[in-house]
């Protein structure tokens, strides 16, 4: 098994901000507000979190091959 990408680039759907993060290996994250246009982004429909739905890489537990957080896929 290879090893978790833990700071995915998160990239803002509305202005394309784009911010290396840390992602939480123990929660979701379900809001991340853009440093740059200050939108607040939200997991999209289908999505457990806002790194799946925006972010390069998915989140640990979705990269583990298990469901997230009672979420989406």
């Amino acid at each position: 098994m290879s090893a978790l990408e833990l700071e995915p680039l998160i990239t803002c759907p509305r202005c394309g901000a784009a911010t290396q993060e840390s992602m939480p290996t123990n929660a979701c994250q379900w809001f991340y507000e853009c440093p740059g246009c200050r939108e607040v982004l939200q997991p999209l429909a289908g999505d457990c979190c806002v790194f799946c739905s925006d972010g390069t890489v998915k989140c640990p537990p979705i990269q583990q091959g298990t469901s997230c957080c009672g979420g989406g896929t």
